[in-house]
């Protein structure tokens, strides 16, 4: 199982950047999905999570502000940040809860993508 993820860049503090991230490989299934993200100095924290029936959970220091959501027939998730501040500068990490056919359920993680917001 593979997780690729792409999106992140540089922009200003009020503007706008758009994850995506696609789950390829052999799986039964894709349970929750989500955003973390690991800024320099600080430990990695979640940023937005959401179930396969679309249940949706976020830091409160994101809500209003960033929107995840996910295609399940394209095993994709996606995280649309509006309004950044500096402060949301950190490298990005997707996460899947994936069930193999053969090693059970468990997290996958990928490559991280960084995103930067200038002042």
């Amino acid at each position: 199982v593979q997780l690729q993820a792409f999106g992140g860049g540089l922009v200003q503090a009020g503007g706008s950047l758009r994850l995506s991230c696609a789950a390829s490989g052999s799986f039964r299934r894709i349970d929750d999905m989500g955003w973390y993200r690991q800024a320099p100095g600080k430990q990695r924290e979640l940023v937005a999570q959401i179930t396969n029936g679309g249940g949706t959970n976020y830091a409160d220091s994101v809500k209003g502000r960033f929107t995840i959501s996910r295609d399940n027939a394209k095993n994709t998730v996606h995280l649309q940040m509006n309004n950044l501040i500096p402060d949301d500068t950190a490298v990005y990490y997707c996460n899947a809860d994936v069930t193999t056919y053969f090693y059970g359920c468990g997290p996958y993680w990928g490559q991280g993508t960084q995103v930067t917001v200038s002042s």
